[in-house]
């Protein structure tokens, strides 16, 4: 197959997407901002801010696909006027809009927390007597890796939480969600229908950024089922064709739906090594009209990011069953630059594998204690 897939952005994602093109003789174009984006060196970059950018992107490809939910659907809506993209329209618009978002969990019966739309002081008043504190209020489009949320726990913080997220324009108020843990689901769905899904993914944080993912998620046979039903619906109701990503808190009651990333996502970069076919790989199959390949785990993994600063390469790549990608981003607090997937031959050696880990990193993170898979 000679094949162009052109790709929303040239950050990490859309490279390891390009990554696994290669093998299938398909080629990738970007359109971002910078030319120097991490994906440059896997095919042209199409300047965003260029006066005939988007015209020059539409030409540059056969079909399209996307790296990130914020891509302006303006775009999307001159581009598919004249050329296919997967996802579709509707997933993007949706995963844009967190009240869009939980209206569609509702209406595919997918548990979600309740909550109010909230457009003023006074609707936040009257959403946190409705809802009962602690809420979480949110902007309703925007916001990442914590950001764009306060959690207002006493009514002597509206004022405040108000003041801090009142001028983004729409919000959303939750309920307080009490879990145990929060997982993830990621599927894939072809353009002829079929489905596959990976294991759940056991997701940790660090200051609102995701630190590092167990797959399997520790004792999480009873709960895939529920997930995979969850996601599947999503996939067949949206008509959606590549990989989406669902995440979920583990409640006392089941599992409830956080949102959905309609895109190749940070908690299953371990599937590039762990997986026989990997998001990125699927993902581009799906997009290109190729069979799914197998999502069966090659051996339990945890995947670890590198957030602000990169290790000692060499100290890294010295752990026994360590995969090191690293993304060309110049270091920064709070940025991903990278990931680390250890997967040694011995499961049983996960345990003392991420400790040691944790002993190279220049930033630490909470790697758990309990690695039990």
């Amino acid at each position: 197959m000679n094949k162009t897939i052109g790709i929303f952005g040239g950050g990490q994602l859309g490279c390891m997407m390009a990554q696994a093109a290669l093998p299938l003789n398909i080629q990738c174009t970007f359109f971002d901002a910078s030319t120097d984006c991490p994906s440059a060196a896997l095919g042209p970059v199409i300047a965003s801010t260029a006066e005939h950018g988007l015209q020059d992107f539409i030409g540059s490809a056969d079909v399209f696909s996307l790296e990130f939910e914020n891509t302006p659907l303006a775009d999307v809506d001159v581009l598919t006027q004249q050329k296919e993209m997967h996802p579709p329209r509707q997933a993007l618009a949706a995963a844009q809009n967190r009240l869009q978002e939980k209206a569609l969990f509702d209406e595919l019966g997918i548990p979600v927390a309740p909550y109010q739309a909230v457009n003023s002081l006074d609707s936040l008043k009257a959403a946190a007597a409705a809802l009962g504190l602690p809420i979480v209020l949110k902007t309703a489009t925007g916001g990442y890796d914590g950001k764009g949320q306060f959690v207002l726990r006493s009514e002597d913080q509206i004022n405040q939480a108000w003041a801090e997220l009142g001028p983004a324009g729409s919000l959303v108020a939750e309920s307080f969600v009490a879990f145990s843990r929060e997982v993830s689901i990621i599927a894939v769905r072809g353009q002829d229908g079929d489905v596959k899904t990976w294991p759940l993914a056991e997701n940790h944080h660090h200051n609102g950024i995701l630190s590092h993912s167990i797959v399997p998620a520790p004792n999480s046979a009873a709960l895939q089922p529920a997930a995979q039903d969850y996601i599947t619906r999503l996939l067949q109701h949206l008509d959606y064709v590549g990989v989406l990503t669902l995440e979920l808190f583990v409640t006392d009651a089941g599992l409830c739906a956080n949102e959905m990333a309609p895109r190749v996502h940070n908690s299953g970069h371990w599937s590039i090594e762990g997986a026989v076919c990997s998001q990125f790989e699927n993902h581009i199959r799906a997009v290109a009209g190729l069979p799914l390949g197998s999502t069966e785990v090659v051996r339990p993994s945890v995947m670890v990011n590198i957030i602000g600063q990169y290790p000692q390469l060499a100290d890294v790549l010295a752990l026994n069953g360590a995969h090191v990608h690293l993304y060309n981003k110049v270091e920064r607090e709070g940025r991903k630059i990278g990931h680390i997937t250890l997967m040694p031959n011995d499961s049983a050696e996960l345990t003392a594998l991420c400790r040691a880990l944790a002993e190279i990193l220049p930033n630490p993170l909470a790697l758990s204690e309990d690695m039990s898979i």
